[in-house]
């Protein structure tokens, strides 16, 4: 029998629940048809939202959702988007090439904060850097924050519906400048970073500023970015990381044994990402006040094998392993609590390793949403270090094999409940593990949630919603069995082994 331990003394942090972040982009089908019906719809929906969704958002606590983008916040004029619906332009996206949607405008700020409050969510703007002025952004910083009364913009927010200020603690400056974003050198960023955010701190000192930051496995971006970003560190309260796992080879509802496991790499693969691009915040000593924010992460399969069948650009089936592959991802995130502040999962519906899938009337869950499901007890508990003896799987690569973990795991404690969650990335095999408590012991029966199915590429679909969905038991928290492909969460009563 393989063993987990739990070293209770071993504390990382605070498990901040903006770790458990989304994100919602004009693109596809993630607004129109996705959370947004129109309030004339048909389809149940608050203020036209889809009431499901906000439902099962409240369910899973989301925390933050970021808007609205993505590339398309690189070519958005707020003022589109506010005042009356039948005076809003109609414009040409950054996505319009590639799917031939055209944007209506009729979900802006003022819709967008509505949403987030609908669903028990802060708000994060992703601010436009390259095709507007600082000006710009500053304007609707002082539309969208300022007291009410207090300037022309906070009365036009007034008379536009919105007497209060808004609440969008969190701003980035910029999305993926190293590529549609500008095309720019982490040196060219970096000085319009400091123009831009000196700008808008100006105009709300209390705002929460996101720098671009590296794209994956770009260093360099990091090391150059932040030799020069590191003269003003009062301008930047994150930095922020875009990481997907790239399918281009097999289909996402239907692969083997070897497009698993090359997947589940790829996720674990953060790790790594995290620490090398902490170790050039720590090497400029901005450790302090800059943590990572990995605002877009998830996988990208190829297109079509969602219901849309490649009408939503970027659609995708979310299976098993992608269930997998977030479990993965968030208990990296929980293990890092002390170097990252937040992580947005890319995205939140009807696009790349989304939550939900919706056509019309039809609105499902996907495995991935129940894994947040899962992990949410966690949010505000304090992180403990697990280890496990459950070794590694060896499989092969391009050009040298590779090796992945086969049991990841992370825990938190809070209130007298220890919170674990595991995941078993075997495609074969089944894990019996004893659980070790080092510094705490259990003081009465656990829960245990489990997320699995017979097979790794089961899905969620509108004819059969719910193949794929946790089912709950009672535990003495002693001894756990993982099947192949399992993901488990215990929450178990402890007290202090004194």
């Amino acid at each position: 029998m393989n063993h987990l331990y739990v070293f209770s003394p071993l504390k990382t942090g605070t498990i901040k629940p903006e770790l458990y972040g989304h994100f919602t982009e004009h693109i596809g089908g993630v607004i129109y048809d996705g959370i947004y019906v129109g309030e004339n719809s048909p389809v149940p929906n608050i203020r036209g939202f889809r009431k499901e969704i906000l439902e099962k958002l409240r369910a899973i606590h989301a925390p933050v959702i970021r808007w609205p983008g993505g590339c398309y916040a690189e070519m958005y004029d707020w003022r589109d988007g506010i005042g009356p619906k039948n005076t809003r332009p109609t414009r040409i996206s950054w996505w319009t090439k590639y799917d031939g949607k055209y944007e209506s405008n009729e979900v802006g700020t003022h819709e967008f904060c509505d949403f987030c409050e609908l669903a028990g969510a802060k708000a994060y703007f992703a601010a436009n850097l390259t095709s507007v002025s600082p000006l710009h952004i500053r304007n609707w910083v002082d539309y969208a924050t300022s007291p009410a009364g207090t300037t022309t913009l906070s009365e036009e927010r007034r008379a536009n519906g919105h007497p209060d200020a808004f609440d969008i603690p969190f701003w980035g400056i910029g999305n993926e400048n190293w590529g549609g974003g500008g095309n720019m050198t982490p040196e060219t960023y970096a000085h319009e970073w400091r123009r831009y955010a000196t700008v808008v701190k100006n105009a709300n000192p209390e705002l929460k500023l996101i720098a671009c930051g590296p794209n994956a496995e770009d260093w360099e971006w990091s090391r150059r970015f932040l030799a020069i970003a590191r003269e003003h560190p009062e301008l930047m309260s994150g930095y922020a990381l875009h990481y997907y796992c790239f399918n281009r080879e097999d289909n996402p509802v239907d692969f083997g044994e070897k497009d698993w496991y090359r997947m589940l790499w790829q996720a674990a693969r953060m790790q790594v990402l995290i620490d090398r691009h902490w170790g050039y915040i720590r090497g400029y000593g901005l450790e302090s006040q800059e943590k990572l924010y990995i605002d877009e992460w998830g996988a990208w399969h190829p297109d079509g094998s969602g219901p849309s069948r490649g009408a939503n650009l970027y659609e995708q089936q979310s299976t098993l392993r992608d269930a997998n592959m977030s479990a993965i991802y968030l208990n990296i995130f929980n293990n890092n609590c002390d170097k990252v502040d937040m992580a947005n999962a890319a995205q939140l519906v009807n696009n790349l390793h989304a939550l939900f899938l919706t056509a019309g009337e039809h609105c499902i869950t996907t495995p991935t949403y129940h894994v947040f499901d899962l992990w949410k007890n966690h949010r505000n508990g304090t992180a403990v270090k697990t280890e496990n003896d459950c070794g590694i799987i060896e499989f092969p690569g391009k050009t040298v094999p590779l090796r992945l973990r086969r049991v990841s795991s992370s825990a938190s404690v809070k209130n007298g409940i220890l919170t674990l969650t595991l995941q078993n990335s075997d495609y074969h095999g089944t894990i019996s593990l004893k659980l070790v408590l080092c510094g705490i012991r259990a003081s009465g029966k656990g829960v245990l949630r489990s997320l699995w199915s017979e097979h790794p590429t089961d899905c969620n679909t509108f004819e059969n919603p719910d193949l794929v969905k946790p089912t709950e038991s009672e535990t003495d928290g002693v001894s756990l069995t993982l099947r192949p492909g399992e993901i488990l969460s215990l929450s178990l009563p402890i007290e202090e082994d004194l």
